[in-house]
């Protein structure tokens, strides 16, 4: 079944939206992770849904927001474009065509905060980068899908790819552990470098 961003997708989009601009307008001291884990465990973003699309570009524009010193309302500005264009990217983007949304969502990031555009010129590779480099990665540790897998798997890419790119440092820890397993049937478990087993 294809979905849309509507009703119970909607208010997934809304979780991510809201909780980046709490972290946005909080004192320093948080770190993006928070959001990440603040998202997922909310009750109206299920374990599998295309909002992941929007959540990881969304994580990165509010913490190299928060860095760079942007203004509220360019914040939110960029912020909403970047939710427009994660919608977009339809569910189950990662089986049917090959490109897994929160890869994507990468390059909707790097879109985003440099204003690339599809005439643009030097950033044009960056965001394509962002995305391919990305998929590489997911696509190192296979299926089936799991979009928290998939998230993890690019903020940590793009940790690096940002401090390479953009001379930024990106506060996201090295090692990332997995709460969410016990809700997802298709969970490759020792094969996942985030599994935890229950009860460790």
């Amino acid at each position: 079944m294809v979905m849309s961003a509507n009703g119970g997708d909607e208010r997934s989009f809304e979780a991510v939206t809201a909780s980046c601009v709490k972290y946005f307008g909080a004192p320093q001291g948080r770190h993006p992770m928070e959001i990440v884990r603040e998202v997922m465990d909310d009750v109206n973003f299920p374990m599998h849904n295309f909002a992941h699309h929007y959540l990881v570009p969304a994580v990165l524009l509010v913490a190299m927001s928060v860095s760079d010193g942007s203004t509220a309302e360019s914040f939110e500005k960029r912020l909403a474009e970047t939710a427009k264009r994660a919608k977009n990217v339809l569910p189950a983007f990662c089986g049917f065509y090959g490109a897994c949304g929160a890869a994507v969502g990468c390059g909707i990031f790097m879109s985003v905060y440099t204003g690339t555009t599809p005439l643009s010129k030097d950033t044009w590779s960056l965001c394509n980068y962002a995305t391919s480099g990305a998929l590489e990665k997911m696509a190192d540790i296979g299926g089936p899908r799991c979009c928290k897998r998939n998230t993890f798997t690019a903020l940590k890419f793009m940790k690096q790819y940002i401090a390479d790119n953009l001379s930024a440092e990106l506060d996201l820890p090295e090692e990332i552990e997995c709460g969410y397993s016990k809700f997802n049937a298709e969970c490759i478990k020792k094969d996942c470098p985030y599994y935890k087993e229950e009860g460790e």
